[in-house]
Order: C-alpha cells, then sequence, then structure tokens
C-alpha cells in the first residue's frame, strides 16, 4: 500500500530549508519586489529565491517528479506532484509581519496525500499525510468543539481587485452579526492550519491558488475539518475554499449563502 508518510517528511525538511533562506534574505533586507495582478499583488527576490531551493531541492531528493510553484508555474500531471507555496503571506513578508509560512505538499492525481507548513518567524511546523493525522511539532491537532455559529470564530480573505473587494466586504458585513468575530491574518496556509488547531472555527476565502490550500487543507481535513475546495461548492462561488469545524459547518455553508458569498 501506498504509505505517503516519508513525503511528509521531504517536505517538512526542504520547507525548513527554504524557511531559512527566507529568514536569511529578510534579516540582510533583501525585500525587493514586483508586482504581479495588481499593484497590491506583490512578489519578493525571497519567493523566488526560496522557490528556486525548493526546485532544486525536491529534484534531487524526488527526480523526474513534476513541481507546480506560486511563482515559476507548472501542472498537476496524473501521478504524484509537489505544489509550492515559497512564501505564502508574501505582503506579512514585505512588511516584517510574522505569519506567514513556507507550504509544501504532494498531491497524487490531483489530491493530497502529504503536506507541511512552516513558519519561519515562530519555527512552528505543521504536518499531515492522508489518513494519518495531522500535527504541529509532532503534536496531535483537533478542530474546535463549536457547535453554535453564533459563537464561532471565522477567518477570511480578501481578493486582490478592488472591485472584488468591495462585494466580499458587503458579504462579510453580513456576516459581521452572525458570528462571534472575523480575523483577516493574510496568509490561507497558516488560517487553514489555525482551523485544524482549533483556534479559528472556520475560514473561507475566494480566489486561493491550488499552492495556497494544497498543505493547509489536507491538515485542516486530517484535524477533522469540513473542507471543500475549489470547484466542488457552486453556492459559495466556484473558486470558493472553506473549512469549518463539524459543528458548524452546515449552519454556516447556509450563512454564507445567505449573505451573497456566491456572487462576490
Amino acid at each position: 500500500m501506498f504509505d505517503p508518510r516519508p513525503l511528509v517528511d521531504i517536505a517538512a525538511a526542504v520547507g525548513r530549508e527554504a524557511g531559512a533562506l527566507v529568514q536569511r534574505m529578510r534579516a540582510a533586507a533583501v525585500v525587493s519586489f514586483d508586482t504581479k495582478s495588481t499593484s497590491t499583488d506583490v512578489v519578493t527576490a525571497a519567493d523566488r529565491a526560496s522557490e528556486q531551493l525548493v526546485r532544486t531541492r525536491l529534484s534531487e531528493l524526488r527526480p523526474g517528479e513534476p513541481v507546480l510553484g506560486e511563482e515559476e508555474g507548472g501542472s498537476v500531471l496524473p501521478g504524484l506532484t509537489w505544489v509550492v507555496d515559497p512564501i505564502d503571506g508574501t505582503v506579512n513578508y514585505l512588511y516584517g509581519i510574522p505569519w506567514y509560512s513556507v507550504s509544501i505538499a504532494a498531491q497524487l492525481d490531483g489530491e493530497s496525500v502529504a503536506g507541511a507548513v512552516f513558519e519561519p518567524a515562530t519555527g512552528r511546523m505543521w504536518t499531515a499525510a492522508r489518513g494519518c493525522g495531522a500535527f504541529l511539532d509532532g503534536e496531535p491537532l483537533r478542530v474546535s468543539a463549536t457547535t453554535d455559529l453564533s459563537l464561532s470564530l471565522l477567518g477570511y480573505g480578501f481578493a486582490y481587485r478592488p472591485e472584488r473587494r468591495q462585494r466580499q466586504a458587503d458579504a462579510w458585513a453580513g456576516m459581521s452579526t452572525r458570528v462571534r468575530d472575523l480575523r483577516r491574518a493574510g496568509a490561507a496556509s497558516l488560517d487553514l492550519c489555525s482551523v485544524a488547531a482549533g483556534r479559528l472555527d472556520a475560514y473561507t476565502e475566494h480566489g486561493l491558488g491550488r499552492w495556497d490550500w494544497a498543505a493547509g487543507g489536507l491538515i485542516a481535513a486530517e484535524a477533522g475539518a469540513v473542507v471543500r475546495l475549489p470547484g466542488s461548492s457552486p453556492e459559495l462561488g466556484e473558486d470558493a475554499t472553506f473549512a469549518a469545524t463539524p459543528g458548524i459547518a452546515d449552519a454556516l455553508y447556509a450563512a454564507l449563502v445567505e449573505s451573497g458569498y456566491g456572487k462576490v
């Protein structure tokens, strides 16, 4: 039988190495950047250096296996593909906010089977293998036991384009009276890990790339979350990612639909 756990070890080791690199570059003030889809969508020299390091190390450790990365592209092919976000939370990294990660996942025929999300600023390592549970620094994770939507803490995110942000803001305004509170932290992989740890009761966002959710989504699911990936929930929008503790998942889904979330 296929055992994904050795792939977790590889993802974690390479993620630590890439994380050390981006930390060194941050300490040396190597934070030059360009923009991508909009003037607020940034990519730093450290993003590119981190992805190149990951690609090089994976080619040494797993020769011949394709890599899909946020900065250099690629495709998810039949068989095993590595999915890499060299810095998730680049704007946080740029501003010196210590909430960013290196995210590496292995996907088998397009589904995540192993993943690691490393926090360079803290040294924390989040990991999961399909069917084997989720862990933070080796300690098992479990989602919260929340069953009351009105007492839940919801993480969310915004798109880069101003016109879509306005529609999202309208939807979040509608949700603000339905939950305990909202949190916008700026790194999807870590928000998904926060659901896994019970630090958030749920998280949802539109427009994520596969590299944003490939590892974190697996970690949340292995910790017991209800996870819906882009393309699986048209009522929330074709590009919506959704993760929630089971006790509020249905109620939250319905509330999001009522708030117009699927139309943003």
